[in-house]
C-alpha cells in the first residue's frame, strides 16, 4: 500500500477566507515533510492537525466523509489506534462527527434554510430544492488565489500566468495615463454603465456576432460573477426557483444557494440542456431564471446545438423565465457557435462575458447585456453594490480589442491549447481515465474510476489540488469523475503520481 510522502499544507494566514479578494497571502500547495516520530507532537496530533488544517481552510467540506479508521493507517503508514487517537482530536474539537456504521464526518455548518417551496415535487426527480450547507468551492477558489508553486494545478479554472503574458497590456495602459489621461481616469469615478468607448467596442464586436446589442443595453462589470451576481440579485428574492446546468459551476451553486435560491438542478448533455426535466419544473415550481454555459460548458465542454437552443427559448417564452448566459469562454469557442443570445435576439435572454480567463484576470473586467426594459433595474443594482467599475482597465482593455491585439492573443491562445489538450488526453487515457465528454476547450471531464473526493485529498498530499466531480453537483454526492485543466495537465510528472494513488485506492 502506498505510504504518505508528506505532511499537513501549510495553514493560510488568519483572516483569509476564500472568495474575491481573498488572495492574502495564502502558502502555495507544496509537498511538505512526512509525520515523524522526531516532532515535538505525537503522531495523533499530527495527523489531527492536518485534517483540521484541511477543514479550516475548507479543502475538506462540510459533510465529506474522512477515510475509514483501517484506510487512514494503510495510507499514512499508522497504526490504525494512532488513527483512531487522530480522529477523537477532531471529535473533541468539534470539527468531525461520527455516524454509527458509516464513518467520520466534517461537521456541518449551521444555516438556517428559506421556507420551502410547496411540497409538489417532479414526479422521477430529485426535486431540485436545496437549502443546506452551501457547496463548498473554496477550494477552488482559494487555488485560483494561490501564488505560482512549483506544480502545475491539475484543478484550476483557469490558464497559467504565463500563457497569458503580453507587452500590448503595458502598451494600452501607458496610452491611456498619457499626460491629462491619468487625471481623468483616477480623480473621479467613472460612468455608472462603464466607460462608454469600451460599451461601444463591445457593441460593434457582439453586432459581429449577430447579436443585436446597443451600447445602452451594456453595463460593465468587476467580471462575469459580478455580472452573474447583479442579475440573480435584480431578477430574483430569496425562496425563488432557479434552473442550473448540472453538472456545472461550482461556484453558481455556492453563490445561489448563499442567496437563499432554490436550485433546480437540470441534467446537460452534448447537446443541451435536458428539455424534459425543464419542462417539468416550468410545470411544478415556476422557476424565473435558467442559468447556462452554453458553449465550452464548465466541465464538460460541451457546445448548446441550435435545435435545442430554440427549445429552450421556446419554453422561456411559454413559461415567463429569463435565460442568463454565460459566455464566459467566448474566446477561445469554436466559430459560429450556438448562443441563445442572439437567437432570441436579447428578449428575454442576457448576456454575460469578461475578459478574466483570457486577459488579465486581476483587471476583473466584464459585462452584461440585457433586454432595455431590464437596463436601469440591473444599474440600480450595480451602483448600490459597487458603484462604478474602473475606467482605466476598461479604456485600456477597448483599445487592445479595437486595435485586435485581443484577437490575435485569443488565436495564440487557442493553438497553444490545442497542442495541450492533444498532450493532456493522451496522458490521462494513458493514466486509465476515461473521457466522458469529448475533450473541447480548457476543460476534460473524466472519470477515474475511483471516488475523486478521497483521491484529492491523497493528492494533497503529494502537492496537488484537483477538481472532484462532487464540487459540480448541486447536491455533494460521491463522484468518480473530474476536471482537469488541459493547460496544467500536459506534465507526466502528475499523472505518474495520479496513476500510483488511483492503484493503491482500488
Amino acid at each position: 500500500m502506498l505510504k504518505s510522502t508528506s505532511s499537513p499544507l501549510p495553514i493560510a494566514p488568519e483572516g483569509a477566507v476564500a472568495g474575491d479578494g481573498a488572495a492574502g497571502a495564502v502558502t502555495p500547495l507544496v509537498s511538505a515533510p512526512p509525520l515523524t516520530r522526531q516532532s515535538a507532537q505525537t503522531l495523533a496530533e499530527q495527523l489531527a492537525e492536518r485534517f483540521a488544517t484541511r477543514i479550516r481552510d475548507r479543502l475538506l467540506a462540510p459533510g465529506a466523509r474522512l477515510p475509514s479508521v483501517r484506510q487512514c493507517a494503510a495510507q499514512q503508514g499508522l497504526s490504525p489506534s494512532t488513527v483512531v487517537a487522530a480522529y477523537d482530536l477532531l471529535l473533541a474539537q468539534g470539527l468531525v462527527q461520527a455516524e454509527r456504521n458509516r464513518g467520520f464526518f466534517v461537521r456541518q455548518r449551521v444555516v438556517t434554510a428559506p421556507a420551502a417551496v410547496g411540497k409538489q415535487a417532479v414526479p422521477g426527480l430529485s426535486t431540485g430544492l436545496r437549502a443546506g450547507p452551501p457547496v463548498n468551492a473554496g477550494a477552488l477558489i482559494r487555488g485560483m488565489f494561490q501564488p505560482p508553486g512549483e506544480r502545475p494545478q491539475p484543478g484550476m479554472g483557469a490558464f497559467p500566468p504565463d500563457w497569458m503574458e503580453t507587452s500590448f497590456l503595458q502598451a494600452a495602459v501607458r496610452r491611456v495615463t498619457s499626460n491629462q489621461g491619468l487625471n481623468d481616469v483616477s480623480l473621479r469615478y467613472g460612468e455608472p454603465m462603464g466607460d462608454g468607448h469600451l460599451r461601444r467596442v463591445l457593441s460593434d464586436r457582439l453586432h459581429g456576432m449577430g447579436m443585436p446589442a446597443e451600447p445602452a443595453q451594456i453595463i460593465t462589470t468587476i467580471g462575469a460573477t459580478q455580472a452573474l451576481d447583479i442579475v440573480s440579485r435584480t431578477l430574483l428574492k430569496p425562496g425563488d426557483c432557479v434552473m442550473v446546468e448540472e453538472p456545472g459551476w461550482a461556484i453558481e451553486f455556492a453563490r445561489l444557494n448563499a442567496q437563499g435560491l432554490r436550485i433546480l438542478p437540470v441534467p446537460r448533455g452534448p447537446a443541451g440542456p435536458d428539455l424534459a426535466v425543464m419542462a417539468r419544473y416550468c410545470a411544478e415550481h415556476a422557476p424565473k431564471l435558467f442559468v447556462s454555459v452554453s458553449v465550452l460548458h464548465n466541465p464538460t465542454g460541451y457546445c448548446l446545438t441550435p435545435a435545442s437552443a430554440h427549445r429552450v427559448m421556446q419554453l422561456a417564452q411559454a413559461h415567463q423565465f429569463y435565460v442568463v448566459e454565460d459566455d464566459t469562454y467566448s474566446h477561445i469557442a469554436p466559430e459560429h457557435a450556438t448562443r441563445m443570445s442572439v437567437l432570441d435576439g436579447l428578449q428575454r435572454t442576457i448576456y454575460v462575458s469578461g475578459f478574466s480567463k483570457i486577459l488579465a484576470p486581476n483587471w476583473r473586467v466584464g459585462f452584461l447585456v440585457a433586454p432595455p426594459e431590464w437596463v436601469e433595474r440591473l444599474l440600480d443594482t450595480k451602483l448600490l453594490t459597487t458603484l462604478t467599475t474602473p475606467s482605466l482597465f476598461e479604456r485600456a482593455l477597448a483599445l487592445c480589442i479595437e486595435q485586435g491585439q485581443l484577437r490575435r492573443h485569443a488565436e495564440r491562445i487557442r493553438l497553444r491549447l490545442d497542442a495541450a489538450r492533444s498532450r493532456s488526453v493522451k496522458l490521462a487515457q494513458g493514466a486509465g481515465c476515461h473521457f466522458v465528454a469529448e475533450p473541447a476547450g480548457l476543460f476534460g471531464w473524466v472519470d477515474t474510476g475511483v471516488d475523486t473526493e478521497v483521491l484529492a485529498q491523497r493528492l494533497l498530499d503529494e502537492g496537488y489540488l484537483i477538481a472532484p466531480g462532487a464540487l459540480f453537483h448541486a447536491a455533494r454526492a460521491p463522484s468518480t469523475l473530474m476536471r482537469i485543466n488541459f493547460a496544467t495537465t500536459q506534465e507526466p510528472a502528475f499523472w505518474r503520481v495520479f496513476s500510483q494513488l488511483v492503484s493503491a485506492a482500488r
